[in-house]
């Protein structure tokens, strides 16, 4: 059933209260720790003082002076966080009471209202095998719930994927460098490989890439409920399948297995920081775990 605007009126607001309250009580001190390097502007080069990051020593000026030197950064005035949301059909699964879009749409919320207690920017890519639509980066609550309202309602023009096009697309619209945070089950079509790691190497090397990874037990796992007709939401195409079959059951897991270490292998390749969040789990805590790391 069709959702009406005051039903998504009331969502916006729900999802408001529950992730904003996240964001200032958990998230907001911690994304500004977790993230500040994004924004950080070359200011000067200095000697080497006891208790600096080794990470920001200067090589070429060390080898030419004979002394260690790092690199001062200064905070940019004005930082940017953009989201790069899948609104392919596949986020519309779950086998329990959430969907993979409700667990997008809670965590872009948290990032968002998180940025915004930081007093930055917000933009939002929607995307499936194309560029959905684009919301440019602004500051404000207004501004927030107006992307909280378009991840409820949007309706995408195709059901696929193609993790390519937002990549490539968020390096030619934004010049300065931000921080971007890609939502998506990352299940991309296999031809699309080659142009997703030009893409990603591209614009890792311009901006800060995290993952959010989000998926579904059922994808992992098949239960035993004998014979059932799976569809492939993306492509449309349905198979029957006898999961009473143990050897089917090990072979539906092991694909996933290798499907799962192909996208880990990427991320880690061009050093994507990554969470990965089951419709059954606790986004929280996973992305408490991903701002530790960082």
């Amino acid at each position: 059933m069709q959702e009406t605007e005051n039903d998504i009126l009331k969502r916006v607001r729900k999802i408001e209260i529950k992730t904003r309250g996240l964001s200032n009580e958990i998230f907001a001190g911690k994304y500004h720790t977790a993230f500040r390097g994004r924004g950080m502007s070359f200011s000067e080069v200095r000697e080497y003082r006891a208790g600096d990051d080794v990470r920001d020593i200067d090589w070429n000026v060390t080898a030419r002076s004979r002394k260690p030197h790092i690199k001062v950064y200064e905070e940019e005035r004005e930082l940017t966080m953009m989201l790069l949301v899948d609104v392919s059909a596949s986020r519309m699964f779950g086998s329990t009471d959430r969907l993979k879009k409700n667990i997008i749409t809670e965590i872009a919320a948290v990032l968002a209202f998180s940025a915004s207690q930081n007093n930055d920017k917000v933009g939002c890519i929607f995307f499936s095998d194309r560029i959905e639509k684009f919301i440019p980066p602004k500051k404000g609550r207004s501004h927030i719930l107006m992307i909280i309202r378009e991840l409820i309602g949007f309706q995408p023009a195709s059901p696929a994927t193609k993790l390519s096009e937002p990549v490539r697309f968020l390096t030619n619209v934004n010049k300065k460098r931000c921080t971007t945070f890609i939502l998506s089950d990352f299940m991309d079509a296999p031809e699309d490989r080659p142009a997703l790691e030009d893409a990603l190497k591209i614009a890792g090397s311009k901006h800060d890439l995290v993952g959010i990874r989000v998926c579904d037990p059922r994808e992992a796992e098949l239960p035993d409920v004998g014979i059932v007709e799976l569809r492939d939401a993306e492509s449309g195409r349905k198979v029957w399948v006898d999961t009473s079959s143990r050897a089917v059951r090990d072979h539906y897991a092991a694909s996933w297995r290798d499907l799962s270490e192909k996208i880990d292998a990427t991320l880690r390749h061009y050093r994507i920081d990554t969470a990965t969040v089951s419709t059954d789990g606790d986004y929280v805590a996973e992305l408490m775990k991903l701002f530790k790391q960082r």
